[in-house]
Formats: C-alpha cells, structure tokens, sequence
C-alpha cells in the first residue's frame, strides 16, 4: 500500500457512488453465485440503509475512494475492495484500522466466497459456526478474531 497517497477517513455522502462502484464489481468477483434478483435486492439495501447507518471508512487514493469498511459495532457488515486494487494490502489496512478503533471483531462470510473468506482467514480470523442465510439460501460461516 503506498501510505503516502493512500488515506482512510470517515465516510461522508458524497462518498456514496465510488463506494458501490466497488461494491459492485467486488461483490461480483466474490459472490458469483448469489441470483441477480437477491444482489438486486441488498444492492438497494447497501445503499440505502448498510453504509449511511454502520460507521463507515474509506480507502482513497489520491482523493478517489475504491473501497471500504462498515462496522456495526464490532462486526464486520462490509469490507469491499475495487478488484483492481485487490493484493495491494488495502483490505487488511481496513481491517487494521477498523481493529485499532473496535478492538477484536467478528464478521460473516459465503462458505463459497473464495475471495473474501481466505483473506478473513489469512488475517487470523478463526471459525465459530455456519448457518445457512435464508435469503439467499447460501451457508454463512461466521468468524471472529481471537480474544487478547
């Protein structure tokens, strides 16, 4: 990550359509097999509800923002990096950042999402338990970080 012209901030407004911009293109790489119709569906809800209620950060480069952070709580709702950026160290700076505000967190994740699962492991993420997630009637691990 080139720290020099890399900032994470507070979302504000008018962060909103660079950060589904790369809600989009992630969630496509990462959830392939989710149906358009439930995409559709949270697409709306990420706009509308997830990201203007959870407490928000942002991932910018040179003032444009590719990626983010939601937190509700300790919680994970949303990490999403523009794959165009992906292996560059922006996710886990994200996720530093959201770790030195929270403390320990905890996320969900697809069982099938081979993008965002790894690198929740990789970062030292532990399994609790998996459910199947009604909506999208696909199973969900859920993860956390170990205490102390």
């Amino acid at each position: 990550m080139n720290s020099t012209k890399t900032t994470i901030r507070r979302y504000c407004p008018e962060d909103l359509e660079p950060v589904m911009a790369a809600w989009r293109r992630a969630n496509a790489l990462a959830h392939p097999f989710l149906n358009e119709v439930y995409v559709t569906q949270v697409e709306q809800e990420v706009r509308d509800l997830y990201v203007p209620s959870a407490e928000t950060y942002v991932v910018e480069e040179e003032g444009k923002v590719f990626g983010f952070v939601a937190l509700l709580g300790n919680e994970i709702g949303g990490l999403f990096v523009d794959p165009s950026k992906h292996g560059r160290g922006y996710g886990k700076a994200l996720v530093d950042h959201a770790v030195a505000i929270k403390g320990p967190l905890k996320v969900e994740v697809f069982r099938d999402n081979e993008v965002g699962r790894p690198f929740y492991e990789r970062y030292g993420f532990v399994f609790v338990t998996e459910q199947q997630h009604e909506p999208s009637g696909q199973w969900v691990r859920k993860l956390a970080m170990p205490e102390g």
